[in-house]
């Protein structure tokens, strides 16, 4: 648990926040020039979205915020975003900061700009508030982590008892209490860091009374409060379900705990990938089976690694070895009902966030889907080694040794002594003696099953369990992590849909850099884009990677642009950093041509290394 937690805080700190509504386009363009002030700012996304108090900032030409109305949706359509301007609007370049939830919970920001009349002379730096606040994003990917492997286990937990029908369930008892607690507990820390998680503030925010009430009201806040009323219902489910019932009473049983489960479910898939997008009713109800089977399957090992525990100088007799024999070849079953339901969920999730095969190693969604292909195989290979020691606990015993044919009576004189003649005619023809016993039957005596009071096979098959969970944990880890992400399709319908001129072309520069200190960040590369690579005003973004291909944080990255063939230069960009990569929107160069890039790269007080590259400046 805490080896998971550690890794989706450290997946959290390196990676930049993920969302999953893509925008669509915006109304007035991107660097667009205007004869006259709009209206009104509309955004258009790929899903619905949620408005906060902030979504919307405008800032003027004097980089001072501009007064707008409330936020509101164009048109009744829960796809868009707006807000109104002022009547009058001075001439100059305004700049848009925005900010709204996404269907499926997870926020999503940007910027853009528009010019009344014509472009500023000047183009300052405007702060347009935090995209995300690292320990409010670790804390709460966290959660989310130990929220699913909770519903897992209290899912899983629940089915094993009901479907294996152990004979003795107090070993499932705490694990049961302490995954609903866990379960209570993530869901109410959730519900706290929903407001600064959707805002991109500190956790101290979490703690604000009206941002507590936004997320009451809002879809994702409806949704782990169901939670809460669920895990009351549960609870009461499970105390009804530890008294004694009739057999009669077991229909019942089953009826209300899927019903339960599924509703636990369900407060996932009303606020995740399943409810924005395409074909929303068949996909919430095919991810509530994906939570469901998992529970089932994840749960259930963990109930069955319980269950053939051992306990410490506590001998195992027939009548546990006769549960084994009843109980290990059912949840076999239900494990392997359990994996047909995920591939075929998994298939379809999977071909609705992907869209594509190019999109399958092409995007971060899709690589993240292909380390879960690879985690479930591993798991399907680790199964099928247990089954195997399932067989042979279930199969029928070896005989523990052959019958001994009576030998033939041997004929005696007439007249013999009694004990002369008993003997003669060999043992178990003559009466009962208070020390014989019964025969026993050929083959000797038949057990339950060969391998249920087989401690080797039973150790065996423990460990082969333990691995299933381990892998699984991770297996689950990565899901969360992909449920972060933005899913393939509609970053690709995004790109599509964008209008024309919504965005200026761009020239990507990849420039290598090696400092010879043999650090992860003394090599590697940094991936510059200018646009729109022509005379006048440019924006430049530069992305710094590792020598292990990851994004990394240098102390500077200084970009000057020099033309030697007019003399002119050198001209530096003045990148700033931005939490993550550099960035300006103020590089002006005169002249069209040739220019010569120079990119110094430091990654200490002492260490840092320059490269060249030529760049052209289109008029």
């Amino acid at each position: 648990m805490l080896l998971g937690t550690v890794l989706v805080l450290l997946l959290a700190g390196a990676a930049p926040a993920s969302a999953h509504a893509a925008l669509r386009g915006t109304d007035p363009d991107d660097g667009s020039v205007l004869k006259q002030a709009p209206r009104h700012v509309t955004l258009t996304f790929t899903e619905s979205v949620g408005l906060l108090d902030d979504s919307f900032r405008v800032f003027g030409p004097d980089q001072r915020r501009v007064h707008t109305d409330e936020a509101t949706h164009a048109d009744g359509r829960s796809d868009t975003a707006r807000v109104g301007l002022p009547g009058k609007l001075a001439q100059g370049t305004y700049t848009v900061a925005w900010r709204v939830v996404s269907a499926d919970s997870h926020p999503v920001s940007g910027a853009f700009s528009f010019s009344v009349g014509k472009p500023s002379a000047t183009t300052g730096q405007i702060d347009t508030g935090p995209a995300e606040d690292p320990l409010t994003g670790g804390l709460h990917d966290a959660a989310r982590y130990l929220a699913y492997l909770a519903g897992a286990l209290l899912v899983g937990l629940t089915a094993f008892a009901l479907l294996c029908r152990p004979a003795d369930t107090s070993p499932l008892r705490r694990p049961l209490v302490a995954a609903w607690w866990a379960l209570l507990g993530s869901t109410v820390v959730l519900i706290l860091l929903r407001a600064p998680y959707e805002t991109g503030t500190g956790p101290a925010a979490a703690f604000d009374a009206s941002a507590l009430g936004r997320t009451l009201t809002g879809r994702p806040g409806e949704a782990l409060l169901a939670r809460l009323v669920v895990l009351l219902l549960f609870a009461a489910f499970l105390i009804r379900l530890s008294g004694r019932r009739a057999p009669g009473q077991r229909p019942a049983a089953l009826a209300t705990g899927t019903a339960l489960a599924a509703a636990l479910g369900l407060t996932w898939a009303a606020a995740e990938h399943a409810s924005a997008g395409i074909q929303v009713p068949l996909a919430m109800t095919s991810s509530v089976l994906h939570l469901l089977a998992t529970g089932v399957w994840l749960g259930g090992l963990v109930a069955l690694l319980l269950t053939l525990r051992r306990p410490s100088g506590e001998d195992l007799g027939d009548d546990l070895d006769e549960d084994l024999v009843e109980v290990v070849p059912r949840f076999s079953r239900i494990a392997f009902t359990s994996v047909t339901v995920l591939a075929v969920t998994g298939v379809y999730q999977s071909w609705r966030g992907l869209g594509s095969l190019s999109a399958l190693t092409g995007t971060s969604y899709g690589r993240l889907l292909l380390a879960k292909l690879v985690g479930v195989c591993v798991l399907l290979l680790v199964a099928g080694y247990s089954r195997r020691w399932t067989a042979l606990i279930a199969a029928p015993a070896v005989p523990a040794r052959a019958a001994v044919p009576a030998p033939a009576p041997v004929p005696q004189p007439v007249g013999a002594p009694a004990e002369s003649q008993e003997a003669a005619e060999g043992p178990g023809t003559g009466e009962a003696g208070p020390d014989s016993e019964e025969p026993e039957p050929p083959g000797g005596p038949v057990r339950p099953g060969a391998g249920s009071g087989d401690p080797g096979i039973r150790r065996r098959l423990r460990r082969s369990v333990l691995v299933e969970v381990v892998v699984a944990a991770v297996v689950l880890m990565i899901t969360t992590v992909l449920t972060g992400t933005l899913p393939s399709r509609a970053q690709a319908e995004a790109a599509q849909r964008a209008p024309v001129g919504a965005l200026p072309p761009t020239t990507e520069i990849t420039v290598p850099f090696d400092t010879g200190t043999g650090s992860v960040t003394g090599s590697g590369k940094v991936q510059i884009t200018l646009d729109p690579a022509r005379v006048g005003e440019n924006g430049m973004q530069a992305l710094v990677y590792g020598s292990d291909r990851g994004v990394v944080a240098v102390p500077e990255v200084r970009i000057t642009f020099s033309l030697p063939s007019r003399d002119v230069g050198p001209i530096d960009a003045e990148l700033v950093d931005r939490g993550g990569y550099w960035s300006t929107n103020a590089v002006n160069l005169p002249l069209a041509g040739n220019w010569t890039m120079k990119t110094t790269v430091r990654v200490s007080d002492v260490d840092q290394v320059s490269v060249e590259r030529r760049v052209r400046v289109k008029p």
